[in-house]
Formats: C-alpha cells, structure tokens, sequence
C-alpha cells in the first residue's frame, strides 16, 4: 500500500486556552481550514480522534456530530479513541480508508478540550492511558512514571538532568516561530531548573502542558492529488503497533518496542532507511520520552540519544531536526489531537511552508504518536510529491 494516498488539504487551530469554544467547534475550525487548503470537495468519510470529550466536555458521538457541522450527512462517520494516540490512529484509520478504495477524499481529524475542567481531573484521566492497575489505583501519574524513567536513565548512562532537558529547550526554541504554538518562546536549562517540582527530578517546564486544539488533514487517491492541490504531500506509509499494555510489566523500561517495530515497518513500506528521513516530529510527554525515541530510531545507540541532543544534532540545520514546529512541549499537547498537528507540520515542512523553521531541502519526515508511554505506537511517513515510493 506503499505511496497510495497523498494529503492534500491541512489545518489546525492554535494550541491554548479557547474557553469561548466548544471541542465541537474546535474541530470544525480547523476542519474547515482543511477543506479549504483542498478546494472543499466533496469528503466520502470523516475520521475523528479524541480521547475524553465524554469525561472531561460532556459530549461524545464527535464523528457524527462534526460531519452534521460540516453538511456531510450520508458519509461513513468514525470516532477513534487511543488515549493521547488517538489523532494519529485516526489518520492510520484514514490511510486505511484510501486502501480499502474510498470513493472520494477522507477527512482525518484530531481534538481535545482540555481546559474545561480543573487539572487534577486532566491528571485523573491521563493515568487511564497506562494500565489503570498499575497507575490509577496506585496512584501514580504520567509525569510520575516519566519521572522514573529519568530518574533510571540518568542512573545507567551517566547524564545529568540538565543534559536531558535540552530537548525541552530546542522544542521552545523551535515553537517561538510556530503561530499555533502554546508556548511561542524560548527558554533556558536555568529556565527548567528554576521551574517547580512535577516529580523528582522533573520540572514543569520539562513536561507537556494542558491546552486545547484541533488539526486536520484530508486524504486523497495518489493519482488524484493533483485535481485537489498544487503541492500535495505523499502519506507513503502508516504504522499502528501495540505494545505492553502495563508500564510495570515491561522486561525493559527504557525501551519502547511499539515504536522500534512501528518505525521499521513503516520504513520498510516506503522502502527507505531513517537516514532518507530529513525531519522527525516525535512525541515527548517529557525529554526522556523524547531521547529514547531517537534511540528507538536508530538515530543514536542506546544510552547515547542525550548526546546526539546536547551536540545540537537535532537542531534545525543540523543532521536530525526534531520537533520543528515545537513538539508536544512547544506546541502543545492537547492529546487527541497531537498525532494530526505532526501530519500538519510535516506537511508545511514538505511545501515549504514553515517560514522561519523551514528544514533546508526536506523531503521526507517522519511523525511518531502514542498512546502513554509507548502501549501503541504509531508512526507515518511522508514526503514531497516529488519523492517517488
């Protein structure tokens, strides 16, 4: 199914507190915002990933209700829930779509309301991501649990928590030029360090913040892209794997196998290697999820991933640009919608459009999003029109 569809349409709202809209109308502005980067044809089936709007905005049904917004009645309407997962499986749902032979172009969209209540609920909510026996009814959160995998990986490789929080600030550096960032500014180690206590050792400014947003993008045929956009961008694979369900049950903590395993196939299906690959948007609940990704890439050895961070290598215009819009740090991460606003930047990398940001000659990227710390993991490849699978 290699290089069968292509996105030809892309939008999204910014990231932050919009207590003057609905999660409903979240996701139809940046829905519309895709539809309209496409022309507004006609979409025969509307994908939607969020994973809470029932809990924490008193609303659920998001699919049918947001193709009724958008005047698409009579359309195949799915929701898909995955926890923090849910708006890149929802993109994985569409691309399977476009294989099973859609009709017509297929709406993938991501949203979460987060602000709509106080945080210990948001908290209360996210530890349901994980197995709830070993984290709701134990009592310890995400940040918790990211909390001992920093605590551990500093313990077996030697580096310090100012070396691992570099990634934090190369996401801030990257969203002060992001527009839909949360956060558009930059920030220091001093900055991190000088930020109150999550869990020790992990700082507020080392962990993802509570916002709201939505992103969308729409799927076409790959012999049609051309009838709907100017630039479209080939989707020449996506990855949906399971890995263990329960954190406390894993043989290797430090590892995150639904990752390695969903990067390889994918790359395997585009048939490329992760040095084709000139951009990865990658998902960094805190900056020790974010090294171990790139160790989980093959981008560094395992134990040497904070290296490749503190020699700026993953800098825009250095060898590996990571997050380069912001991350989930920068940007935001307003869960269900996170895995959409990486297939949004990559999309703005691959045309060119990512302004001040812009990876010199990018031509394919990579997005990885998950569900917690790595019980799914999903990951797409994307490229230029130019790039041939």
């Amino acid at each position: 199914m290699s290089g069968l569809a292509a996105i030809v349409g892309a939008g999204c709202t910014k990231v932050g507190e919009h207590w003057e809209l609905s999660v409903l109308e979240l996701a139809v502005e940046a829905s519309l915002k895709a539809l309209d980067d496409a022309g507004s044809p006609p979409v025969s089936a509307i994908y939607v990933g969020n994973a809470a709007s029932e809990v924490l905005n008193e609303q659920g049904n998001l699919a049918v209700l947001l193709a009724d917004e958008l005047g698409l009645r009579g359309i195949k309407a799915v929701e898909v829930r995955a926890g923090d997962a849910s708006g890149a499986l929802a993109l994985h749902q569409a691309y399977l779509e476009m294989a099973a032979g859609a009709p017509g172009p297929v709406l993938a969209v991501g949203v979460e309301k987060l602000t709509d209540v106080m945080i210990q609920e948001v908290e209360r909510v996210q530890m349901l991501f994980e197995d709830a026996r070993a984290t709701f009814h134990s009592g310890i959160t995400i940040p918790g649990l990211c909390a001992l995998l920093t605590r551990l990986y500093m313990q077996q490789y030697g580096a310090s928590y100012e070396d691992l929080v570099l990634l934090a600030v190369n996401d801030h550096r990257n969203a002060a030029n992001n527009k839909y960032a949360q956060y558009p500014f930059p920030i220091t180690v001093e900055t991190v360090l000088n930020s109150p206590l999550v869990a020790d050792p992990v700082r507020l400014f080392d962990t993802a913040g509570v916002g709201d947003g939505a992103a969308a993008v729409l799927i076409v045929k790959a012999e049609e892209a051309r009838r709907f956009s100017d630039a479209p961008v080939r989707l020449l694979a996506s990855e949906a794997v399971a890995g263990e369900a329960s954190f406390s049950s894993r043989e290797d903590l430090l590892s995150m196998n639904s990752l390695r395993k969903a990067a390889a196939r994918a790359l395997k299906r585009a048939g490329m290697d992760i040095k084709d690959v000139d951009f990865f948007e990658l998902h960094n609940t805190t900056s020790v999820v974010g090294i171990l990704a790139l160790e989980e890439l093959g981008l560094a050895e395992r134990g040497e991933g904070w290296r490749l961070v503190k020699e700026g290598q993953i800098a825009i215009g250095a060898d590996w640009p990571v997050n380069t819009m912001g991350g989930l740090k920068g940007r935001g991460h307003p869960w269900g919608a996170t895995g959409l606003y990486q297939a949004v930047e990559a999309v703005w990398q691959l045309r060119g459009e990512a302004g001040k940001n812009q990876v010199e000659g990018a031509e394919v990227g990579l997005t990885h999003n998950m569900c917690g710390l790595g019980s799914l993991s999903c990951v797409h490849i994307l490229a230029r029109w130019e790039v041939r699978a």
